[in-house]
């Protein structure tokens, strides 16, 4: 009966969040009218082709040589390369393209023969090649490369577990990619809309994992628990520190675009903490509902303190690693940025105080509090509501 009444409550409120999407769209569609205008009429989709080219021959390159009587700032190499276009309508087809490297900058694209790059394509109005710029390296091989053999090593040395965890990480892909990101960029509440993700996704991934039993519902609960439990810490974070969600450079790009302009920023910056925390979260509420429910299976009649104590006590020593899981993360991301601050002798404060910084700062550890929150609640959850009697 208390699993029939969790799951009516769960009902209730996915009814409740469609009921407040589908009003947050009527708003949007009538506040957003105007700005959409605009979008359509002068934010058209480029009139250039993103296609694979490969360079056979190298007419010309400068790039090789030395030259100290140009300083650094002035000197602009260039290479004549000759490119076969790889895909698309003008496949098979050969141009000479000139490449300008600015030898003072670190990031230059220099070729040799045999590489593969992409280009922008301009067609003319009788659909010729008008015009021909380098956009980058060609890297998708090497990265499907890596994915590839992640899967499989997934598969081989998990088995049929493996393989379960590629269709749950394909799904997760798939909702975060076609149904959680464009319906916060319609202009949806993305609290709203990452917490039903992530109820989603987590069901999903917990029932393809462990089956439908009492051991999943108390981990599905623990984590959905705690992920919340993280937006809350760090929206009340957000609001005291008056973080605006626009720290980062991608963010403020976004709010460039004219349709973009009215999106919740500090809501998108609370989203993306909710999924950065979800996988730890699930981890660790997965292993501790596992290890009470073996302990259950071992000792049917342990009492329900001690139940709950082993559950403690199991999610202690998980806590310590997956916190600095958590934070090591981050700080990984942010390697560059940190380096750059040392090196300028920038001092605490005015790290501290930056946006950008403050905005992954709360990050980390609103998803370690989520994380550290699970803990007693799947205790709690399956030492009581989740035991097998």
């Amino acid at each position: 009966m208390k699993w029939k009444f969790l799951l009516i409550v769960l009902l209730i409120i996915l009814s409740f969040t469609s009921c407040t999407l589908q009003y947050n769209k009527t708003l949007d569609e009538e506040k957003y009218s105007t700005v959409n205008e605009y979008y359509d009429e002068d934010m058209k989709k480029p009139e250039y082709n993103v296609v694979k080219a490969k360079v056979i021959r190298i007419d010309r390159d400068d790039t090789k040589e030395s030259r100290p009587d140009i300083p650094i700032q002035q000197d602009i190499r260039y290479q004549h390369l000759l490119i076969k276009i790889l895909k698309g309508k003008h496949k098979g087809e050969e141009y000479s393209v000139r490449n300008t490297v600015e030898m003072i900058n670190p990031y230059r694209l220099v070729f040799k023969k045999g590489d593969c790059m992409y280009i922008y394509l301009y067609e003319t109005d009788d659909g010729k090649v008008g015009n021909i710029h380098i956009y980058e390296r060609c890297r998708d091989r090497a990265i499907f490369f890596i994915i590839i053999l992640f899967l499989i090593l997934l598969i081989v040395i998990g088995g049929f577990k493996g393989f379960k965890s590629v269709i749950t990480l394909t799904f997760t892909i798939l909702i975060i990619s076609f149904i959680m990101l464009p319906l916060i960029l319609k202009g949806y509440n993305p609290l709203i809309v990452t917490v039903c993700i992530v109820s989603i996704t987590t069901t999903f991934t917990l029932i393809i994992i462990s089956g439908w039993n009492k051991k999943t519902r108390t981990a599905i609960l623990g984590t959905v628990g705690g992920v919340i439990i993280a937006a809350i810490a760090a929206g009340k974070v957000s609001q005291v520190a008056m973080l605006t969600g626009l720290g980062e450079e991608q963010a403020r790009m976004l709010a460039y675009i004219p349709r973009n302009r009215n999106l919740d920023f500090k809501g998108i910056l609370l989203s993306g903490i909710i999924i950065g925390a979800l996988g730890a979260v699930m981890d660790v509420s997965l292993s501790i509902a596992s290890s009470m429910w073996e302990i259950e299976e071992n000792t049917p009649n342990i009492p329900t303190k001690k139940l709950i104590r082993s559950g403690m006590n199991i999610g202690k020593d998980i806590m310590g690693s997956m916190s600095n899981t958590l934070i090591l993360a981050y700080v990984g991301g942010s390697i560059h940025l940190l380096l750059l601050f040392i090196a300028y002798n920038i001092s605490i404060t005015e790290i501290l105080n930056m946006d950008m910084i403050a905005s992954e700062i709360v990050r980390a550890i609103a998803g370690s509090i989520g994380l550290i929150s699970s803990i007693p609640l799947t205790t709690w959850i399956g030492g009581t509501l989740g035991r097998r009697n």
